[in-house]
């Protein structure tokens, strides 16, 4: 076989001419041998064994070829075994694998390997991975869109991009790089190709495989006219094996093939609205397609054949296995919103209003079918946002057609804000469809997802935006250059340049570009013109700047720059001017923002706390009249103030951020100003109200906590109606005659009502004191009831009367009392209360000093002047109280006399408690001189009864320790003074303790009328002595009961001084006699001798007993000498009486022994008697 043709290539410099044939020949096919086994196992996912088909016979010619051949490429191609155009079951699939030159596309090829190499012949000294690249290419049953996507964005493309910035890091390019951006563009739209049909889901066409004798059958049943059936097949093959398993295969590719089109679907997320939409209409008919082959008389012949043949396994879930009957309801019901879809209208659209009414019907039909169809919201979503992507492409074709930068302004802008005006309607639409994507998502329970559409018109809407708003700003300029505003002529004498020439010229660089190519080269491009545009418009802003400057330059003050401001306003929309005299218009802004931000204080400050509200007391204008005229002035200066805002940022100031955030303050406030309401709802309280001047004159309120309370039956806004009303008619409100009838009434009983009313607060501001201070009830209960009088006289008054009799007393003179009774009774009521109040405070600061000087009596030193001062306090306000004449004060001072005894028996109580523990104390006398810091001690710790019990403790509140002297007189022991006398003394300071409080005077609540009677019967109650009788009677016993104990103690040790009398009185003959023989006798006296001697014979001169002092000094030393003398003489006889016995014993026990001596050992023995006797 020849040797094809060198291929045509480009070899980017490289000759192409074919190499010697001695270089081709000495290449060696083995070494491109051992390369394909090292290569295709792992990259094919072949085994070396299974790849031997590759060297055929034919193998060293093709490998000679290609290595020969200038720029040549050979494939390895692995593909799936069949049988009879049926692919066999995937766990014993086989496949077949070849090395060809030639390229093509079959289902079967699972991959192919394209070795390309990278010089046009191949060097077999040098190795072939530096001379070979490879590429796998994969195969199947789907398209390759997918692979070759792949190798272009994921391999070609980034490639390509990272060697030209690599290249772009270094030197300059020059011309040589002009090529690389279109270049890159290619690519991209190269991806984009590949990924839109990868997008084209491509529906396989089903052909169901029948058995030719299956079809044989169904012709010659058709020939014959009669329905075919299983007859028309020979009996021999409906039972041969293998006639069945053919049709057992055919039905299982029937089920792969069904499968592979119910099964099929597509990413939504890309590609067009359109595709989506034709996808699943294309897929319905596909479906009916199979169901009418399905229905054919050959597949219900070989149904019926497996059924013969009892293979049930093929026929009883062939429909479930297919899942056509699922998927065709599926599909069927999402096409109840594919069908019929209005995308045509706007893909076709040749005008914007056609684009408006496309989106109208596009998303009337999406919403309304979005309800009947279970199309998923996560796939509406995505097709929604295809949608935006034809409505960007559309809009797009159609602006570019207009030739928007040549258009005239009226028509641009026309067109623009039709532009927008369908933007505005897209969001509309978005909103609307977007309720509806939430309603559907909640009723179908699925799960949740945001919904969010991300429109790709996005940047083409920002691009129309900012378009606009340059196209004005420049024909702003434009106008104001021009020859009617007078600022050309005045560019030409400053500085030589036609300004409105100058602006055309900076116009055209923009007209020579696509304004609405929003992409990133666009969006360079777009930058780089007004770039342009601006350079040359600035030198015309310079001049205009130049001009006004000087201008505001010679304004000799605020209302000249007002003037410049108002003239040339309409130039400051270009920021560079606005800019250059911002600092004229900062200074005016900023004086009006001052000026308005002067208002909003006014105005916060709310009008019952400005100035004016006082100022309208003072002239006496009503709240709401003097709060609606106080607005109406803030409102005519805030008007001001917005036309000097005009004058400074010109035409459209509200436009600008300074302007729309003072625009929409003013608004706001003047929203606010408006006093409609104001007057609306006070004429809606008075209506409500029932404000006629009627009834009674008081009523009974009942509390919200509880009880009743006395009120004046009249609304206190009839005091101020007459006057609103008044004021209103001049501020040409509209108010009705029967407000303006009860405005008449008001003010003839006004000041009456006034009076009453400030008079029955003042009654129960009162009776409030009263209550709050319950212990001058009784005091002041003949004023009250005075009060209570006056009030049960005008239950029966009504203020008809008043009203009448106010006309009369105006034009009758000299009218008589009864026709003024009412009037009277206002005064006199009026005057009752005003005692009553005066009485009440003037008691309630008696009481307060009374009850502090009781509560005194309770703290106070414990001394009787304390006490005395006290009483005397409390008995001057008693009088005071007789001299003013108060009701119930003998009744009062009686309970006020009980709370003082009271306290004064607490502090008896206290102060025999205080007694008791003083004269039990044992301490000598400097632990008792302790004592009052301990108490000092208890004070710190809060210990109430220790601060008492010091101040019991102060000046006389002691006991006085007594001393008595044990003395000898002619050998004659007493205790001077007798024991008799402490208890007298004891008793005595007890009395005097008691009578601290015992002798105080009573208070007395008529001391004024004693000298009046006869002086007697109340001299027994004139002092407090009877609280004894009522003290406890233990607590009265426990002092006595202490003072006896005390005494019986110093008696017993008295007695013990008085028995040493018996030291002078004894006889020692007498005692010795009495002691006789006995020296046990002796040695318990000597014993008792020594013990008793420690009563006298120690350091000590006495012997305390805590109130009281036994002091036996003088008699210590003489009765120490006495009993030294008789213990002498004692022991001197004792000491005798012990030598006698001693000689006795020890003559005995001598005699006994000598006796002893003389006895055998014998005798001893056996006599034991006389052992006994020894």
């Amino acid at each position: 076989m020849d040797p094809p043709l060198t291929p045509l290539a480009t070899t980017n410099g490289h000759s192409t001419t074919e190499p010697p044939v001695e270089s081709s020949s000495s290449f060696d096919p083995a070494i491109f041998r051992s390369y394909l086994q090292a290569l295709l196992p792992p990259v094919i996912g072949a085994s070396p064994t299974e790849i031997e088909s590759v060297f055929d016979n034919e193998f060293n010619d093709r490998v000679m070829r290609f290595a020969s051949e200038g720029g040549g490429v050979i494939y390895v191609v692995k593909a799936k075994d069949e049988v009879d155009g049926i692919c066999i079951d995937e766990s014993v699939q086989t496949y077949t694998y070849q090395l060809t030159q030639h390229l093509s596309y079959h289902p079967s090829h699972v991959t192919t390997l394209a070795i390309i190499k990278r010089s046009p012949i191949l060097d077999p000294l040098a190795p072939l991975a530096t001379q070979l690249q490879f590429l796998n290419l994969f195969g199947g049953d789907d398209t390759p869109y997918e692979s070759l996507h792949a190798v272009v964005s994921c391999g070609v493309k980034p490639w390509f991009d990272a060697f030209v910035g690599a290249r772009g890091t270094g030197k300059d390019g020059g011309d040589a790089r002009m090529g690389i951006p279109m270049t890159k563009k290619k690519f991209a739209e190269l991806e984009l190709s590949l990924l839109h049909l990868q997008q084209n889901v491509e529906i396989p066409e089903t052909h169901l495989i029948i058995h030719p004798a299956i079809q044989r059958a169904v012709e010659a049943a058709q020939q014959a006219g009669a329905r075919p059936n299983i007859s028309y097949i020979p009996p021999k093959m409906l039972n041969d094996s293998t006639f069945l398993n053919a049709l057992h295969g055919h039905v299982n590719a029937w089920i792969k093939a069904i499968q592979a089109v119910t099964k099929l679907n597509r990413d939504v997320t890309s590609g067009t609205a359109s595709q989506e939409i034709n996808f699943w209409l294309s897929l319905e008919r596909e479906l009916e397609g199979i169901e009418n082959q399905l229905r054919s008389e050959e597949v219900n012949m070989v149904m019926d054949c497996l059924r013969n043949a009892k293979r049930f396994r093929a026929t009883v879930s062939f429909i479930a296995d297919t899942g056509l009957k699922d998927a065709t309801d599926l599909v069927h019901k999402y096409n109840q919103l594919m069908k019929d879809f209005p995308l045509n209208e706007l893909l076709s659209a040749t005008d914007l209003d056609k684009i408006q009414e496309s989106l109208v019907l596009i998303f009337g039909h999406i919403n309304r079918k979005l309800r009947l169809s279970p199309y998923p919201i996560r796939r509406a979503l995505p097709l929604v946002e295809a949608i935006s992507r034809d409505f960007n492409d559309q809009l797009l074709r159609i602006l570019t057609s207009h030739r928007l930068p040549y258009t005239p302004y009226e028509t641009f802008d026309r067109l623009l804000s039709q532009t927008m005006n369908i933007f505005r309607t897209w969001d509309d639409l978005m909103k609307e469809f977007t309720n509806v994507a939430r309603e559907v998502t909640r009723k179908r329970a699925e799960r949740f997802i945001p919904i969010k559409v991300v429109p790709a018109h996005a940047k083409l809407q920002e691009r129309a935006r900012y378009l606009r708003d340059w196209r004005k700003q420049h024909e702003q300029l434009a106008v104001m250059t021009g020859p009617t505003k007078g600022l050309g002529s005045v560019g030409m004498d400053v500085g030589g340049m036609d300004m409105e020439e100058e602006v055309k010229e900076a116009y055209e660089v923009v007209k020579r570009i696509d304004v609405l190519d929003v992409s990133t080269e666009g969006t360079e491009i777009w930058v780089a013109a007004e770039n342009a545009y601006n350079e040359r418009v600035s030198r015309v802003e310079n001049q205009i700047i130049a001009r006004l400057r000087d201008r505001l330059g010679t304004a000799r003050n605020a209302n000249e720059m007002f003037r410049v401001f108002s003239k040339f306003n309409a130039l400051f929309v270009r920021p560079k001017i606005r800019g250059a005299i911002q600092e004229y218009q900062t200074q005016l802004i900023d004086s009006v923002k001052e000026d308005i931000k002067h208002l909003h204080d006014k105005f916060k400050t709310q009008y019952r706390y400005s100035e004016a509200y006082h100022m309208s007391q003072m002239r006496d204008l009503p709240p709401i009249a003097g709060a609606i005229i106080w607005a109406r002035q803030i409102e005519r200066q805030l008007i001001t103030y917005m036309k000097r805002v005009e004058d400074v940022l010109g035409k459209g100031w509200e436009l600008y951020a300074e302007g729309q955030k003072l625009q929409s303050e003013s608004s706001a406030f003047r929203k606010k100003l408006d006093t409609r309401p104001v007057y609306d709802a006070w004429l809606h309280d008075i209506n409500r109200r029932n404000m006629s001047v009627d009834g009674r004159l008081f009523e009974i309120v009942r509390l919200r906590g509880g009880g009743f309370q006395l009120a004046v039956n009249f609304d206190p806004q009839i005091i101020t109606l007459f006057k609103e009303v008044r004021n209103l008619l001049w501020l040409n409100f509209q108010v009705p005659h029967a407000i303006t009838n009860m405005a008449k009434d008001a003010k003839r009983v006004y000041p009456h009502a006034v009076s009453l009313m400030e008079t029955v607060r003042t009654y129960g501001q009162t009776l409030d004191l009263v209550e709050n201070n319950k212990g001058i009830e009784w005091l002041v209960a003949e004023y009250r009831n005075d009060s209570q009088r006056m009030i049960t006289k005008g239950m029966n008054i009504r203020w008809d009367h008043f009203v009448n009799q106010y006309d009369t007393g105006r034009y009758v003179s000299g009218a008589d009392g009864r026709d003024n009774r009412h009037i009277q009774f206002v005064r006199e009521f009026a005057s009752v209360v005003s005692v009553l109040q005066d009485k009440t405070n003037s008691v309630i600061d008696l009481y307060k000093d009374i009850l502090r000087a009781i509560e005194d009596l309770s703290t106070c030193s414990y001394t009787f002047e304390a006490f005395s001062e006290l009483l005397s306090k409390i008995q001057a306000a008693i009088d005071r109280l007789n001299l003013e004449g108060y009701a119930n004060l003998e009744h009062w001072v009686a309970d006020l006399d009980k709370s003082i005894e009271t306290i004064l028996l607490q502090r008896l109580t206290q102060v025999i408690h205080v007694w008791c523990q003083e004269f039990d104390r044992t301490d000598d006398g400097e632990i008792r001189r302790d004592m009052p810091s301990r108490e000092v001690a208890g004070k710190r710790r809060g210990d109430k009864r220790a601060i008492k019990e010091e101040k019991f403790l102060e000046a006389n509140m002691t006991l006085r320790p007594l001393v008595h002297e044990i003395r000898i007189q002619n050998q004659v022991i007493f205790l001077d003074p007798p024991i008799e006398h402490a208890r007298a003394s004891w008793i005595h300071q007890l009395h005097e303790w008691l009578g601290v409080v015992c002798r105080l005077r009573r208070i007395q609540s008529s001391r004024y009328e004693i000298g009046l009677q006869m002086q007697g019967g109340t001299l027994a109650e004139s002092t407090y002595t009877s609280l004894l009788t009522r003290l406890n009677p233990e607590v009265l016993q426990k002092p006595f009961v202490l003072i006896e104990a005390k005494v019986q103690q110093l008696k017993d040790y008295v007695a013990k001084w008085l028995q040493f009398q018996s030291l002078w009185d004894l006889e020692a003959e007498y005692v010795f006699n009495r002691l006789g023989d006995s020296l046990a006798n002796w040695q318990q006296l000597l014993t008792e001798i020594k013990k008793t001697r420690s009563t006298f014979d120690n350091s000590d001169s006495q012997k305390s007993f805590g109130v009281c002092v036994i002091d036996y000094e003088q008699v210590q030393s003489r009765v120490n000498a006495k009993y030294d003398s008789w213990q002498k003489d004692i022991l001197n006889r004792f000491g005798v009486k012990l030598g006698i016995v001693m000689r006795e014993m020890h003559a005995s026990i001598l005699k006994a022994r000598n006796d002893l001596e003389h006895h055998s050992i014998e005798g001893i023995v056996g006599g034991a008697s006389t052992v006994r006797r020894f």
